[in-house]
C-alpha cells in the first residue's frame, strides 16, 4: 500500500508541475489574449509573435534537455524552472512592454520545458526504475487541468479583474501549485538497476524509425499549436460565436485531462503507433469543426476531438521515448520535442501573418489540417518500418512488466 500511495504522490507532483508551467506559465495567455488586446493595445500580429517566442524558449529548454544525462543536474533545473514559471507570470502583469512581455514568455517557455520534458523524464524513470507501468497518462492530465482550470479562471474573474490583475491572481495560483510540485517528488536515483533488481538497459531504436517519428512529431506540433494558441480569438471572431471562445477552450482543457489515461488503454490492445495515427484523424476533425460547421455545436464538439487527441500524441510519444531510454528518457524527449518545439515557433507566426493578410484565422486552421494529414502518412509509413524492424528481429517496444 504504501508503494501505491508513493506512486500517487510522484504523480500527484508530475501533475501540479504541468498545471504550473503549462497551464499558468504558458496558457494562461490564450484565454487572457482577447482581454490584452482590449485593455492592453496588444496587436493581433503581435499577439502572434509572443506565442512563437514562448515556444522559442520552450525550443532552447527541449535543447539543453535532450544534452543532460546527469539525474542530479535534471533535478535541479526542474526545481528551478518551476520557479521561474511563477516569476514569469508575475512579470506580464508588470508592464505593458512588448519587449519585456516577449522576455517574460521566452522564459516561460523555459520554464515549460522544464516541467514537461526534465519533470516528465524523472518521473518515468522513477516509475520504472520502481516496477511500475511506464504509462504517463495520469502525469498529463495535469496539462488538460491546467488549461481547463486557466480557462475558468479567466471565465470568472473577468467579472471583476483585469488583465492586469488576473496575471497577479495566476502567479498566486501558480505559487500554490508550485508547494506539492517541489515537495511531492524524490530526490533522483542513479543506480542502473530497478527496486526489483533488473538492470536498466536502453534499447534505441533504428534510425528510420526515429526520422520517421520525428517528422510526423512535427507535423502534430503545426496542428496542434495553431488551435491551441488562437482558438479563443477565432472563436469569437466567428458569426454568432463570439464571447465563447473562453468556454470552448475550457471544453477542450476538459476533453484533455482524462484522454491520455484513455490513450494508454488504447496503445495497449492496439500499439504505440496505431494509437498515434487514431489520435492524428481525430486531431484533423477536431480542428476543421469549428470553421467548417459554423456553430457552437460544432466548435464544442471540434474542441472535445481536439483536446481528446492533441495530448494523446505528446502523451503516446513521450511515453515511447522513455521505453527505448529508460537509463535518460529526457534525452530523447527533449529530441522529440524539438521537432515539435521547431513546429511551435512557426505555426503561430504564419498563423498570425495570415490573419493580418485575410482577415481571418481560417486560412491557419485549414494550413495545420493539411499539415496533420501529411504527418498521418507519415505515421502509416512508420507502421510499415516498424513491421519490418520487428521481422528483421529489432525487440519490439512492449511496456515494461508490472509488480
Amino acid at each position: 500500500m504504501n508503494d501505491q500511495r508513493e506512486r500517487l504522490r510522484v504523480l500527484g507532483a508530475g501533475i501540479c508541475s504541468l498545471m504550473l508551467v503549462l497551464g499558468v506559465a504558458r496558457f494562461a495567455y490564450t484565454p487572457l489574449l482577447p482581454l490584452m488586446q482590449q485593455q492592453a493595445g496588444l496587436g493581433i500580429a503581435a499577439a502572434g509573435w509572443l506565442a512563437a517566442i514562448n515556444y522559442a524558449g520552450y525550443l532552447t529548454g527541449a535543447v539543453v534537455a535532450s544534452l543532460i544525462s546527469d539525474l542530479v543536474l535534471k533535478d535541479r533545473l526542474y526545481r528551478i524552472g518551476l520557479v521561474v514559471a511563477v516569476v514569469s507570470t508575475a512579470v506580464m502583469g508588470l508592464t505593458t512592454d512588448v519587449t519585456i512581455w516577449a522576455l517574460s514568455r521566452f522564459v516561460a517557455g523555459l520554464a515549460s520545458a522544464a516541467g514537461m520534458l526534465l519533470g516528465t523524464g524523472l518521473i518515468l524513470n522513477w516509475l520504472i526504475r520502481h516496477n511500475h507501468r511506464s504509462e504517463l497518462g495520469i502525469h498529463f492530465s495535469g496539462i488538460g487541468l491546467g488549461i481547463a482550470g486557466c480557462a475558468a479562471a479567466v471565465a470568472l474573474m473577468s467579472h471583476w479583474l483585469d488583465w492586469r490583475e488576473q496575471w497577479f491572481a495566476f502567479t498566486v495560483i501558480g505559487a500554490l501549485l508550485l508547494v506539492p510540485a517541489l515537495r511531492w517528488l524524490p530526490a533522483p536515483d542513479r543506480s542502473k538497476v530497478t527496486k526489483g533488481g533488473q538492470e536498466m538497459v536502453d534499447k534505441p531504436p533504428t534510425a528510420t524509425f526515429m526520422r520517421l517519428l520525428m517528422a510526423a512529431y512535427f507535423c502534430a506540433g503545426i496542428g496542434y499549436v495553431v488551435s491551441a494558441t488562437f482558438i479563443v480569438a477565432i472563436i469569437d471572431h466567428l458569426p454568432g460565436l463570439s464571447g465563447n471562445g473562453t468556454l470552448v477552450f475550457l471544453v477542450l482543457g476538459a476533453a484533455a485531462a482524462p484522454a491520455c489515461i484513455v490513450w494508454d488503454l488504447i496503445a495497449r490492445r492496439s500499439g504505440d503507433v496505431n494509437a498515434l495515427i487514431l489520435t492524428a484523424l481525430l486531431q484533423i476533425v477536431g480542428i476543421l469543426l469549428p470553421v467548417m460547421a459554423d456553430s457552437l455545436a460544432a466548435a464544442l464538439a471540434g474542441a472535445m476531438l481536439f483536446g481528446g487527441s492533441f495530448i494523446g500524441t505528446v502523451s503516446l510519444v513521450l511515453t515511447m521515448a522513455g521505453r527505448y531510454y529508460p537509463t535518460r528518457p529526457a534525452k530523447m524527449m527533449g529530441k522529440m520535442t524539438l521537432s515539435y518545439g521547431v513546429a511551435q515557433i512557426i505555426g503561430p507566426a504564419v498563423t498570425g501573418w495570415l490573419a493580418v493578410s485575410l482577415g481571418s484565422y481560417s486560412a491557419g486552421l485549414y494550413l495545420a489540417a493539411a499539415v496533420m494529414a501529411v504527418g498521418t502518412v507519415l505515421l502509416l509509413m512508420l507502421k510499415a518500418v516498424e513491421r519490418r524492424d520487428a521481422s528483421a528481429g529489432v525487440a519490439a517496444l512492449k511496456p515494461c512488466p508490472q509488480h
